[in-house]
């Protein structure tokens, strides 16, 4: 059985290299560019990857899928580029992938991610379980634009060793990562008939750090607890209050 490792990037020169060092087992990299302005796609090519450099920015779950076009092996392992293996992980994916019953189309692996230098144990943020090992006959990403979701034909198992996860650098990049990603989940709000108001985006606002902080222990996590639950508000309030934007235009 072999392996194709899909990454699709734009402008993550810092990170890269890391995610690609660490599937350095896999039989083939697969690595969808979309017109980065940096080094990205040049050190995804030093690193061993197969590079395709696309110029329009489809969303999500279309630019996955391209790249699993791409893909040759028999099963896919798909990571973004801020998350990366470890050695335990690496071993556990080779045994599954080994020992797999005709039955599983896929494995899903915990992820653990870390909010401004802090690895979050709580906060809804552990053990954070993705489908992302999968075969490749039997899987598709969905068209959404953003939060797109493997289709699969068969059973999904688990696995226990966590895929590592750099969410937010600092405070810089979670307000450039929230900027981008409320903007397409309200485009993807709308393309689904959804609407909003003012009222709404506030009320899932307040809702969402309550979850975060409260209901999902945010408050063991320390000061970044807090400010995950605040973001977390505040990226909602976005997405919800751009939808609102977006249908009265």
């Amino acid at each position: 059985m072999t392996l194709s490792v899909i990454v699709i990037t734009k402008n993550e020169e810092a990170s890269i290299a890391r995610t690609l060092r660490s599937v350095g087992f896999a039989d083939e990299i697969v690595v969808v560019d979309s017109g980065s302005g940096d080094r990205t796609a040049d050190l995804a090519r030093e690193h061993g990857a197969k590079v395709s450099v696309t110029a329009d920015w489809p969303g999500f779950g279309p630019q996955k899928n391209r790249a699993l076009d791409l893909a040759t092996g028999d099963w896919v392992l798909s990571l973004d580029a801020d998350e990366w293996l470890t050695e335990a992980s690496e071993a556990e994916i080779r045994g599954a992938i080994a020992s797999a019953n005709h039955d599983v189309a896929a494995y899903r692996l915990p992820r653990r991610s870390s909010f401004c230098g802090r690895f979050m144990r709580h906060s809804g943020w552990w053990p954070d379980y993705v489908v992302r090992l999968f075969r490749r006959d039997r899987g598709r990403f969905s068209a959404d634009l953003v939060h797109e979701r493997l289709i699969l034909d068969g059973t999904v198992a688990t696995l226990t060793e966590p895929i590592m996860h750099e969410t937010f650098v600092d405070l810089e990049d979670l307000v450039e990562k929230m900027n981008r990603y409320s903007t397409a989940s309200a485009a993807q709000l709308q393309r689904d008939g959804r609407s909003s108001g003012l009222g709404e985006a506030i009320a899932r606002a307040l809702w969402a750090f309550f979850r975060t902080y409260v209901l999902r222990a945010g408050f063991l996590d320390g000061r970044e607890g807090f400010m995950l639950a605040f973001a977390t508000a505040e990226g909602t309030y976005y997405r919800y209050a751009k939808l609102m934007w977006l249908r009265r235009r």
